[in-house]
């Protein structure tokens, strides 16, 4: 009957953590214990009893801050909830771990678990306690601890992602591939033209009929910011395009809103601002 209960307990956590961020909890005190680097705040959510058999605790990451080596004697598994951090096991190389992860820290393993040194880091861990406390070990040292900032380097990768997305767009558009487009447009998408503004389902049709065909995009200057789960993509463009059965040709600054769902970039809303020449 406990191993029922623990396992009904754990997947409703799981379904919390799915839905929820860590932003609804308060962070918790400040740890003065001599077992990290950094400052690092602990909300113990849950304590094991009789029934469940696990610690839950909330630990936020300031930039940089780490914990000390350690072994848990019965296992961790970390839900990330926010940032980029490190994590790594004795004899293994770093390794590189975001929002949206789960990490498992096996027992008996000695690790270490820490924020980069550019961003916050956060997570729920859920800890068996039935085989003893935490072991702590010794501090991460300078060498152990990477100085460079590899999720600079994956922003940089998205930045091209999102550049070579854009681009594919309106060569989609040019095309009339409206399946291509179907798949990149998300179901709430919004598109703001001269002529009005609508949703995803007017736009493809408007697309397939020809009733503006975007025949090409001359695009002079790009640029990408990205926001977590979000990115805007401002464009310096001449569109020459057939509306109506006219041939126009305009200068625009095209803004483009994405946002990353199951680990895609779709586009939220495109709009276009006219420029004078």
């Amino acid at each position: 009957m406990k191993k029922i209960l623990l396992s009904i307990h754990l997947m409703v956590l799981v379904q919390q953590l799915s839905a929820q961020t860590n932003s609804i909890f308060q962070l918790g005190e400040l740890s003065k214990t001599d077992n990290h680097t950094g400052a690092i705040w602990l909300n113990e959510l849950t304590k094991a009893d009789s029934i469940f058999t696990y610690n839950v605790a909330l630990a936020s990451f300031d930039k940089g801050a780490k914990l000390d080596w350690h072994i848990h004697p019965a296992g961790q598994i970390l839900f990330v909830t926010e940032g980029v951090g490190y994590y790594q096991e004795k004899g293994k190389a770093v390794q590189l771990i975001r929002k949206g992860e789960v990490i498992k820290c096996l027992p008996g393993i000695t690790h270490w678990h820490g924020a980069t040194p550019n961003s916050t880091f956060a997570y729920w861990a859920t800890t068996p306690a039935q085989k003893g406390k935490t072991i702590w070990l010794n501090r991460v040292n300078e060498d152990e601890y990477p100085k460079t900032s590899p999720e600079v380097d994956n922003t940089a990768n998205e930045k091209e992602t999102l550049l070579a997305l854009s681009k594919k767009k309106w060569d989609w558009m040019a095309e009339k591939n409206t399946d291509a487009l179907q798949g990149l447009f998300d179901d709430k998408s919004q598109f703001v033209h001269m002529g009005g503004s609508w949703g995803k389902e007017q736009e493809l049709n408007i697309i397939k009929s020809g009733g503006i065909h975007y025949k090409k995009a001359d695009v002079h200057e790009t640029t990408v910011n990205i926001f977590d789960e979000t990115a805007i993509v401002l464009s310096k463009i001449t569109l020459f395009a057939v509306v109506g059965g006219n041939e126009v040709t305009n200068p625009f600054i095209v803004t483009e809103v994405y946002v990353k769902k199951n680990g895609a970039w779709v586009l939220g809303s495109l709009s276009f601002t006219k420029t004078l020449q």
